[in-house]
């Protein structure tokens, strides 16, 4: 509705992790460096932050990133039973059926991480929401998984991603031997200011539009109301633009801003 009126080829906020919308950031180029030192080492990696930080954008732009060797098995609902967690990770790695019994899911995992390293090829298991992991038992499972190693060579990494109650959560005691498995740990911050401005550029830019869109009074507001934010400020933009083009205005100002986020829950 509002594309054709400023000159968009698509939406430019869309909530949907596209990696070409990945504004690299200071904190996000870190967390993608270190995710893929991760990867490449076979290690395991704990990136947190807050709800719409950007953390599945990341993790799709590092499987862009890393190329064909890797294979990525993604954990998007991780409220699962121990035995289920095994079998959806054996039916990512190309199990077609998962056994039921838990020796022969772990005979057959097996059979898969050496077929998988005969080929060249690292499984990448990606637990997103990994707060959400209802109980020990299945931290336990992700712990031994990486215990699958041919002489000093792991067989596969693991990148646990999650909400800021995650790493508060490994802090306890029991979860120290998996805690001590854990090589690479980053926790994404919201962003500036200027990153704000330069975040809603890009994003225009990426969408076939011209930066400056969005007056820097708007920039300021929504940075207050957004708390810099990835995912709130695409909510707020939306809105501004879906306002600004039924008002016919050239330019996105403070005033639409505040007029279009009046009910918005971001």
């Amino acid at each position: 509705m509002y594309k054709g009126f400023y000159g968009l080829r698509e939406k430019p906020f869309s909530k949907t992790p596209d990696p070409r919308f990945l504004f690299m950031s200071r904190v996000h180029e870190e967390a993608l460096a270190r995710l893929q030192y991760s990867v490449e080492e076979l290690d395991v990696a704990l990136l947190t932050g807050g709800i719409g930080s950007g953390k599945t954008t990341i993790s799709r732009a590092l499987m862009d990133s890393v190329g064909p060797g890797y294979r990525f098995c993604f954990v998007f609902n991780p409220i699962l039973s121990p035995l289920e967690f095994l079998r959806l990770l054996a039916h990512d790695l190309g199990v077609v059926s998962p056994s039921a019994t838990k020796d022969d899911l772990l005979r057959e995992l097996t059979e898969e991480m050496y077929r998988c390293h005969g080929e060249g090829i690292v499984p990448v298991l990606v637990i997103d929401e990994a707060q959400m992991i209802p109980g020990r038992e299945v931290f336990d499972e992700i712990r031994l998984l990486t215990n699958f190693q041919l002489d000093d060579t792991n067989l596969l990494s693991v990148i646990l991603m999650g909400q800021p109650e995650l790493r508060e959560r490994l802090a306890e005691p029991i979860y120290e031997p998996l805690r001590q498995r854990i090589g690479i740990q980053y926790h994404l911050n919201p962003l500036t200011l200027e990153e704000t401005l330069d975040y809603i550029d890009f994003r225009l830019t990426v969408a076939g539009g011209e930066p400056g869109l969005f007056l820097p009074d708007a920039v300021l507001r929504i940075f207050e109301l957004s708390g810099g934010v990835p995912r709130r400020i695409n909510s707020i933009a939306t809105n501004a633009l879906l306002e600004g083009f039924a008002r016919d205005a050239a330019v996105i100002d403070a005033v639409i801003i505040d007029d279009s986020s009046e009910e918005l829950v971001v």
